[in-house]
């Protein structure tokens, strides 16, 4: 995540959520040769179309613990349909090579989350915070990063095709696109993509951290020779989490390690026991012993989709999974 901030702010954050129809939205059918390229049924003009009205349904869990706005960010997922008709989401490189998604902190003229990702995005970006040219699509759950950072992951759909990307050159180094569905398969889904290395497209890592172990995926871009690194980490998992909702199935790997901690219940673990986060509750006002315990998190439900496969995730977003089929 970026965090250098640019001298020129913008104030036009007076956000609400219009009435957004799918079947009024510009979204491109596939052309026919462009169907035969595909492997999957989920790339076609129907798959599309339920994969955003998934997300446009799509109903973030009730937050059951407050947040020191100070230690809060939020990135944005900022979705468009490709060339191919298939849905892309936006990364961007910053100088060290990083991938990651438009984002940073909320800040005090920020109304909500949805303000400070779209604040962000266009200040690296220069993505326009009109909701109607980029309508909300949902907010997801929070997640905990990386210096006592709690991300909330906000996902747009992008329908003014004329938009053009505006780099702030002094924290973006480029911006690429990545297709949502890949995020949900270990091999590329796509026979038109770039080249890939002699590696695996789709790799993971388990590292232990201080409530168990935490399943960190890599996806290689295809632009790796040029100094991009691959999508890593909590982006990854970001995706993935968006992919997940949107097309309504688990992914064809193991999503997350064994015994591996809900985020709900590392988030509950950090506010409890990080200095930088007991100092920001203090000043907010927060009584960190309001704060749910983490083991009371532990609980999760397995179920199954429609297809029998298991989901992984919060148990909200299982239950979410197992009511959607495309």
């Amino acid at each position: 995540m970026t965090t250098t901030r640019s001298s020129k702010r913008s104030t036009l954050l007076s956000f609400h959520r219009p009435k957004l129809s799918l079947d009024e939205a510009p979204i491109p059918i596939l052309k026919p040769e462009s169907k035969a390229r595909t492997v999957s049924a989920e790339l076609t003009a129907s798959g599309l179309s339920r994969c955003l009205q998934n997300l446009l349904m799509y109903q973030q869990a009730e937050q059951q613990m407050a947040l020191p706005k100070s230690r809060c960010a939020a990135v944005l997922v900022a979705l468009f349909v490709g060339r191919m008709g298939d849905l892309r989401a936006p990364t961007l490189r910053t100088f060290a090579g990083d991938t990651s998604l438009p984002g940073g902190k909320w800040e005090p003229q920020d109304r909500n989350m949805e303000g400070t990702a779209r604040r962000e995005a266009f200040e690296e970006i220069g993505l326009p915070m009109d909701q109607h040219k980029v309508p909300l699509l949902c907010v997801l759950e929070p997640v905990l990063a990386g210096h006592n950072l709690i991300i909330i992951p906000v996902v747009v759909l992008i329908l003014d095709v004329t938009i053009r990307p505006i780099l702030n050159t002094a924290e973006v180094a480029s911006l690429f696109s990545h297709p949502l569905i890949s995020l949900l398969h270990s091999n590329l889904p796509f026979l038109n993509e770039r080249k890939m290395p002699e590696l695996e497209y789709h790799t993971y890592s388990d590292t232990i951290l201080s409530l168990g172990p935490q399943r960190l995926h890599r996806f290689l871009t295809g632009r790796e020779v040029g100094g991009t690194k691959p999508i890593f980490g909590l982006t990854a998992g970001i995706l993935i989490h968006v992919a997940i909702i949107g097309y309504g199935r688990a992914p064809d790997f193991e999503l997350d390690a064994p015994g591996q901690p809900s985020w709900n219940e590392r988030i509950a673990y950090a506010l409890k026991h990080s200095p930088v986060f007991l100092e920001a509750m203090q000043k907010e006002g927060i009584d960190p012993s309001k704060i749910p315990d983490p083991s009371s998190f532990r609980n999760r439900v397995g179920v199954k989709n429609a297809d029998g496969q298991s989901v992984s995730g919060e148990t909200r977003e299982q239950r979410w999974c197992a009511q959607s089929k495309l």
